[in-house]
């Protein structure tokens, strides 16, 4: 038996009974959120349903979206793509300034009736590979596919492909508005995140095709309602960083085996009594950022603090106190309680002078 096989064998008694959970653009973004957490990206290699997990735990978490927001969602991608998708090419044109020359359009949530994914995938790299040679420009629904965890994820963007200026970019139509100029941060960088995954694939489907992963942009088109209106805006994002960090993060999922090498060989994380030990067996990184992107977060925050973790501070905060993991141990530093140790001397004197400054303003 191969080490691979091995590994796949052991992640699927780890999982246990639960059928395995499929990514998507939207689990696969959110590794780039915690990427040091080896908790996550164990389960996540087992396929593991964390939303499951979460509310057999009890500690489920209030994830997606209201009904409403999905209904605007799919109205304003309607609007967006009404007759061959032509306002998206007037923003394209006048917004953006890209010279967009007459195009075709290929809508590709269908292949002649077969919904299946290996056909739709298949007919979306014979579309890219005659676009790569110079025909074709729009791709609607096309059907992109990644390695996450050593298994094959089919990824469906709700958006497009285009080749504009010799090179493929991927549009991300999104409902949140832009309102003079601006839209709210927490929702781009959601939304870059996402896009970085089709660009990713996008990638590897050029790779496939024996073609440069550079004909793909690292920029991406968003899409969004203008002010309080309907009426679309479009702008680039460069989405480098988002695509760097799930390149490392795919990686390290790659190497699993190092993980496991750590892990009780019994390990299991069935539904069953032993559910709750079975996950603190395995090192966890809580951080505040959790509570959007992870459905443990209610368990990972509930065990630091039970411990005291600097975790619960904020990654920002508690990468300040250097090595110190323990709240405890910061405060009994800062009050002069507890000799620091080599090489947290400078930290040691930066908390003891917060203390003083914080008894001042009391004072």
């Amino acid at each position: 038996m191969t080490s691979s096989s091995a590994v796949d064998l052991r992640l699927d008694r780890m999982r246990g009974s639960t059928p395995p959970r499929n990514h998507d653009a939207r689990s696969i973004a959110a590794l780039t959120t915690n990427p040091g957490c080896a908790r996550r990206a164990v389960l996540d290699a087992a396929g593991a349903d964390k939303g499951e997990i979460a509310r057999y735990l009890g500690q489920s978490m209030p994830f997606g979206q209201s009904q409403f927001a999905i209904t605007r969602g799919n109205a304003f991608e309607t609007l967006v793509k009404n007759d061959g998708c032509a306002q998206l090419y007037g923003l394209l044109r006048d917004r953006l300034g890209l010279p967009v020359a007459e195009s075709s359009y290929a809508d590709l949530e269908e292949v002649g009736g077969n919904v299946s994914r290996e056909v739709r995938y298949t007919r979306t790299k014979q579309l890219l590979k005659r676009a790569v040679e110079g025909e074709g420009t729009l791709f609607d629904h096309p059907l992109l596919r990644l390695e996450v965890g050593g298994h094959l994820v089919y990824l469906e963007p709700d958006v497009i492909a285009f080749r504009l200026q010799d090179r493929f970019h991927v549009v991300e139509i999104k409902s949140f508005p832009v309102i003079d100029g601006r839209a709210d941060p927490d929702q781009v960088a959601a939304a870059a995140r996402q896009s970085a995954v089709y660009v990713l694939a996008l990638q590897r489907m050029m790779a496939e095709l024996e073609q440069p992963e550079d004909l793909v942009a690292d920029q991406v088109v968003l899409v969004c309602p203008e002010n309080f209106s309907n009426r679309p805006t479009a702008t680039l994002v460069d989405v480098r960083p988002q695509l760097s960090v799930i390149r490392r993060q795919l990686r390290r999922m790659r190497r699993i085996e190092e993980l496991l090498d750590a892990l009780p060989e019994d390990l299991s994380f069935e539904l069953d009594e032993n559910l709750s030990q079975s996950l603190t067996r395995v090192q966890a990184r809580y951080a505040p950022a959790c509570m959007s992107t992870c459905d443990l977060a209610f368990f990972c925050r509930s065990e630091a603090r039970a411990c005291g973790a600097t975790e619960v501070l904020g990654r920002q905060l508690g990468d300040q106190l250097g090595g110190l993991t323990r709240i405890e141990d910061a405060l009994a530093l800062a009050d002069g309680g507890l000799t620091p140790p080599e090489g947290l001397e400078e930290i040691a004197a930066e908390l003891r002078e917060a203390r003083r400054l914080l008894a001042e303003l009391r004072a």
